[in-house]
């Protein structure tokens, strides 16, 4: 699969998507009295084209439920949910569907260290033993700079990636308790010294976690529910699995695409002594609000859960790998893409995968939720793109007669490709392959030239061949004409 954070071009092109209601029940794209006729209504194209594109990734791919959001500054612009989440297939998911977000948990255990920074209990490059003494790995003969909070947070601290139990492997996924993992640790060897290679560690953000606790003198869990979530409003976001609310609020989890076109189930698990690192569950709704939290923060110069030179700091690159491939920050991925800083964090646990995708200079993010093990990342580039290119879309002059609603719906594209889709589209249509990896790439598009002839228009702009759309008796439009050959229109949108 593609790296999770290849959206950047796209995301900074989002200044577009100005914001609707704040409510996350399935929000709508375009609902705020302010708003600029133009680009409310290239928005609501733009998230209309997103919503039938991740409906039809959804039922290609065989994922039973996505949860996805828009964000631009303090506002959540869109967001909806997409199938069902019960093993019934009974139970629609929202916005606030919970899901496990598995790795994004590091952005909290992030955030709580650096609360304790600000009040001068750690020190990020202080050895990690000053505060938690159990924490010596076994003797290493080589040469090393000490094990760091720093390192701990960039991933750069040369830990093993887990600690020494197989929770991984199913179909139990047998996560140790935090006793298990303070007394395994004493027999594990550091994989590399400190700060000469980059290895993802979830061992290393557990033991983040385990100094939260150790320095605030509070159960972890409860240090985050109390100066994180809690004044965030994050009411369906928990350091722990919602037991109570599987097969109900809280997504069941589904396994990788078998070659027969099922997903196996996934058991429920509890991520016990490794909840720090992993073990977190969230709705994108709630995600949507922490990734305003922090556009908020940046925009308002005002302390909230921390001090914005504090969030500064955890979203600069502190540590980059010897081979300039992988960056990090205090908890944050950060890369560059197209000229644009793209921070956050994916996430991957046994039934879902998730993941929270920020630009913090344009305000703008996207949060993509699932339970199965697939890719939220392309979903999440796939909506950036969308709005993108809706944006950048140069509109046709209207035509007397022409409603655009009339052409929109689903097109057979047999033999020879699946069904595509063609769309109302900056006063025009274009298509849309809901089977599409990409789906705003080379998006051409059709001119209206009136009775029912379009001009096909390339994605470079050149005009090409005339095509017309062929009507029922009832008026309705049953196919449109290419080069003589006709594409039967299957139903509407």
């Amino acid at each position: 699969m593609k790296a999770v954070f290849r959206a950047g071009a796209a995301l900074a092109a989002l200044g577009m998507a100005v914001p609707g209601a704040a409510d996350a029940q399935d929000v709508p794209p375009v609902g705020a009295e302010a708003l600029d006729p133009a680009k409310a209504a290239a928005l609501g194209e733009a998230m209309r084209a997103a919503e039938l594109w991740i409906d039809g990734q959804r039922r290609y791919r065989r994922i039973p439920a996505i949860s996805a959001a828009l964000v631009r500054g303090d506002t959540t612009a869109w967001a909806k949910g997409f199938g069902t989440t019960d093993r019934a297939g009974r139970i629609p998911a929202t916005p606030d569907t919970i899901y496990s977000i598995c790795s994004i948990s590091k952005l909290f255990t992030a955030v709580a260290l650096m609360q304790q920074w600000e009040r001068g209990t750690v020190a990020l490059d202080a050895p990690i033993e000053r505060y938690l003494p159990w924490a010596r790995l076994a003797d290493d003969p080589r040469d090393s700079v000490p094990i760091t909070l720093r390192g701990l947070l960039t991933h750069s601290a040369g830990l093993p990636r887990e600690a020494d139990f197989p929770y991984w492997t199913g179909p139990d996924f047998a996560f140790p308790s935090q006793a298990q993992v303070r007394v395994a640790i004493r027999e594990q060897t550091p994989l590399y010294p400190a700060s000469t290679t980059w290895q993802y560690s979830n061992l290393g953000l557990t033991l983040v976690g385990e100094t939260v606790e150790a320095v605030s003198g509070t159960p972890y869990a409860e240090y985050v529910d109390a100066n994180i979530l809690g004044p965030l409003g994050l009411d369906d976001t928990r350091a722990g699995i919602p037991a109570q609310l599987y097969g109900q609020q809280m997504a069941v989890g589904w396994g990788a695409l078998e070659a027969d076109g099922t997903r196996p189930e996934v058991g429920l698990f509890d991520p016990a002594g490794i909840t720090p690192a992993a073990g977190f569950t969230a709705s994108v709704a709630d995600l949507a609000k922490f990734a305003s939290w922090t556009f908020r923060l940046a925009s308002s110069g005002e302390e909230e859960v921390l001090r914005p030179s504090t969030l500064r700091e955890m979203q600069r690159v502190h540590y980059i790998s010897p081979d300039w491939e992988t960056s990090w920050g205090l908890g944050f991925s950060v890369r560059q893409e197209g000229g644009t800083t793209v921070v956050g964090h994916g996430g991957a646990c046994p039934g879902y995968r998730s993941v929270l995708m920020l630009a913090p200079a344009e305000g703008m993010g996207v949060a993509v939720a699932m339970n199965a093990m697939d890719d939220p990342g392309g979903i999440a580039r796939g909506i950036a793109a969308l709005v993108k290119a809706r944006g950048e879309a140069a509109p046709f002059d209207p035509v007397a007669g022409v409603d655009l609603a009339d052409y929109a719906g689903v097109y057979s594209g047999q033999p020879w490709d699946s069904d595509f889709m063609l769309i109302p589209w900056a006063g025009g249509l274009t298509w849309l392959d809901p089977d599409a990896v990409e789906p705003a790439r080379a998006l051409w598009r059709l001119k209206p030239l009136g009775g029912d002839r379009f001009r096909v228009v390339t994605d470079k702009g050149a005009e090409r061949e005339a095509v017309t759309f062929e009507r029922d008796e009832a008026g309705q439009v049953r196919a449109i004409r290419r080069h003589a050959n006709l594409s039967p229109r299957l139903r509407g949108l």
